[in-house]
């Protein structure tokens, strides 16, 4: 890198930081989401080209806002809209004390609006939030350019003239970020990676202890990604994983945030998920792991959630600290509509001993795979048990 390449590197990563801010008080006050962020982006892209010659304004927020709001004005201006108001708040100071801290999560908050569906909340979060091109956020989602700025603009649609007056539903946000970070790596663009980073300046935010609680827990699931596929592309299950490929930096620090979480005595489903996702990190060998630990882990989330998912998961665990026909048991309580339902009765018969049983499972739930990996690894299964039965 070059003594002349550094500054418009730091300057890149100001706009990407102050960009959501600024963001979040024209729309605050303006209501209108597309204009808003039309005009952000004018006052970003002069900021590049001005701040690595000039140097950074003093305060470079005001600077943004103020530049924004000059470029609302000038837009308004075209449509022959509000005028005279907006002429008088190009005049007004850089945004007080009452404008440093609120807005990002009322943006975060503005775009998990509940008219919006998961998909277009989650393309609105990267794209107004997390700073993607939509060029970026298609390739993430491999879906193409045009379709994702047709998803997106409906999206601002559906959001504008919303005012950000009252807190929005932080379940809505933490459930968006979640659905981001369970989308994997496609793309240029590391959706995991994006998740977290989100997930920590929300934290930085909000003093709601399910905001740590889901940091811990993408942090944990994280710190295990480089285990979870062999070099070319198969998927290694929990049990199985080379535990030394873990991330302990990623580890420790979950469970750090974990613990502050817990520490504040109110319980949610992410600090519980955590929780079970910490006892895993903690065992140096699957067969360390504390099973019983984790089923009353499971307990509490069922107590929380009422999921049939949850209860599935619990099967799984019922049947390594209980035995495989405990676990079974577990099992019948689940509905059998339940995704990976199938895989997880293979699992337990062939535990119990019933091999041609869990074939069969194996073979059917491999039918029933969302996803290619997951697909490829329960065929292999179904068919190790079918060569040892001709063996």
């Amino acid at each position: 890198m070059t003594s002349q390449e550094a500054p418009a590197l730091d300057v890149e990563a100001q706009l990407r930081l102050l960009g959501p801010q600024v963001l979040g008080i024209l729309v605050r006050r303006e209501g209108n989401f597309a204009a808003a962020e039309d005009a952000v982006q004018e006052a970003l892209i002069e900021a590049y080209r001005r701040w690595p010659a000039d140097g950074l304004p003093r305060d470079p927020k005001a600077w943004l806002v103020t530049v924004a709001q000059r470029k609302l004005v000038d837009l308004q201006r075209s449509e022959v809209a509000r005028r005279r108001r907006e002429e008088r708040e190009l005049e007004e100071p850089a945004p007080g004390p009452t404008e440093q801290a609120d807005d990002t999560l009322l943006l975060y908050f503005l775009c998990c609006h509940p008219s919006l569906t998961p998909a277009s909340a989650v393309a609105l979060t990267l794209r107004a939030v997390g700073g993607l091109t939509t060029r970026q956020v298609a390739e993430a989602y491999l879906v193409p350019e045009a379709t994702m700025a047709q998803r997106i603009s409906r999206a601002k649609r559906t959001v504008d003239g919303e005012r950000l007056r009252t807190p929005g539903d932080l379940r809505s946000v933490l459930t968006v970020l979640y659905l981001v970070f369970n989308e994997g790596y496609s793309g240029e663009v590391d959706l995991a990676a994006e998740a977290i980073r989100l997930t920590r300046q929300l934290a930085t935010l909000s003093d709601e202890p399910e905001v740590a609680g889901l940091l811990a827990l993408m942090l944990l699931h994280h710190a295990r990604r480089e285990a979870r596929f062999t070099a070319d592309g198969r998927l290694v299950p929990l049990a199985e994983q080379d535990r030394s490929r873990w991330d302990t930096a990623l580890i420790a620090e979950g469970v750090q945030v974990l613990q502050a979480a817990l520490a504040r005595d109110r319980l949610g489903e992410y600090q519980a998920q955590a929780a079970i996702a910490a006892l895993h990190a903690d065992a140096p060998t699957a067969e360390d792991t504390d099973w019983t630990q984790v089923v009353e882990w499971y307990d509490e989330l069922a107590a929380l959630t009422d999921s049939p998912v949850v209860a599935l998961n619990r099967a799984v665990a019922v049947g390594e600290a209980d035995g495989p026909l405990a676990g079974l048991r577990a099992l019948a309580a689940v509905p059998v509509s339940v995704p990976r339902h199938d895989a997880v009765a293979a699992y337990l018969h062939e535990r119990a001993g019933d091999l041609e049983q869990a074939r069969s499972l194996y073979a059917a739930a491999a039918r029933a795979a969302t996803n290619a990996a997951e697909r490829d690894h329960l065929t292999r299964q179904a068919a190790r048990l079918g060569h040892a039965a001709t063996s």
